[in-house]
């Protein structure tokens, strides 16, 4: 891609949906207002996009285009959720959170908030939970056996539940 001006926000928008690999599965009416910076590397031009991944709905991951994101996008959108780590397992790149709840029925109670939001979302996550009150949540699209942007949305999503009160110390961004 060379370097482009663009005559306006619609003309990027188009541009990026059409060429950047995280964007070709979204729709464009579901962008927020992100923060663009194009520039060069030894002659290349390189996109960088923050989105508002909390307004996007994860997509069917029975697409025959759905491919594996390569570690380099992934740490790129890792910024955007907070407490999330990003672990290699056998090759297979995975979001993880470990969390400690009160008490092992509140681990439950966790449990029946994120299955809320995997159901609406079509994603589902594996949950664990060890011992009485540690909670560890694994993320990735098993049908790629690796990571895609439906991930870090359900990532983002569950962030944005209202668990507080079920957790022992209060959760940092």
């Amino acid at each position: 891609m060379k370097h482009t001006m663009f005559r306006d926000s619609i003309s990027m928008f188009r541009m990026l949906h059409l060429h950047h690999p995280i964007l070709c599965l979204s729709k464009p009416d579901l962008f927020k207002a992100p923060s663009v910076s194009l520039f060069g590397t030894h002659g290349r031009c390189v996109t960088h996009l923050m989105l508002d991944l909390s307004i996007k709905k994860c997509v069917p991951c029975d697409l025959k285009d759905l491919r594996p994101m390569t570690e380099e996008v992934a740490n790129g959108l890792l910024r955007q959720v907070a407490g999330w780590n990003l672990v290699n397992e056998g090759g297979v790149l995975k979001l993880n959170r470990s969390m400690k709840v009160k008490s092992f029925t509140k681990g439950l109670e966790l449990f029946q908030l994120i299955a809320g939001v995997a159901e609406a979302e079509g994603h589902h996550p594996d949950l664990h939970l060890v011992e009485w009150n540690n909670i560890t949540i694994e993320i990735w699209t098993h049908a790629v056996d690796g990571l895609t942007e439906n991930d870090f949305i359900l990532a983002t999503k569950i962030n944005k539940l209202n668990m507080h009160h079920l957790l022992r110390r209060k959760l940092t961004d």
